[in-house]
């Protein structure tokens, strides 16, 4: 008796706090930082613009290592120029760009390359149709994500351990 009420308990509580299928930090957060640091400007900067920071980092280093490896594919893969803007800049666009509700499901670093669009002046046209192809891309990672079969994976790699041991 005692164990069917923890068991009960447990999956009650696992379904209150479960949490979204989320595959990127995107708008949505981006816009939600102002609330949690109680609408502190100074704060606020400081959070977004170590995300800034830790995105280009990051993105130097993967870049660095895959040109370590094959330079040309490095190049191919990270050509897109995301340091055009200073970091201020990059804050302010973004704020700007997630004010539109379409844009608050585009991840952060996809933001981050069409605030360097707008910086570089590219036309407006190539912007929007990265814009337009970012969130059909998302759109089409999340349908897989909600139709994707749990039970079915789980099977697959069940067969795939038992076959190797």
């Amino acid at each position: 008796m005692i164990k069917n009420i923890l068991i009960i308990s447990i999956l009650i509580l696992s379904i209150c706090f479960s949490q979204d299928n989320r595959l990127f930090w995107d708008g949505r957060e981006w816009n939600s930082i102002r609330k949690k640091v109680n609408f502190i400007d100074e704060i606020e900067y400081k959070l977004k613009s170590t995300y800034i920071n830790g995105v280009l980092d990051g993105r130097l280093y993967g870049y660095l290592k895959t040109w370590s490896e094959n330079a040309m594919i490095a190049n191919e893969v990270f050509g897109e120029q995301v340091d055009y803007l200073t970091v201020r800049e990059t804050v302010k666009s973004l704020n700007h760009f997630y004010e539109d509700p379409l844009n608050s499901y585009i991840p952060i670093p996809s933001a981050i390359v069409i605030a360097n669009l707008y910086g570089k002046r590219v036309p407006i046209n190539v912007i929007e149709k990265y814009i337009q192809d970012s969130r059909d891309w998302v759109n089409s990672l999340t349908l897989e994500l909600d139709t994707l079969n749990y039970s079915k994976l789980i099977e697959e790699k069940y067969l795939n351990y038992k076959d190797k041991n």
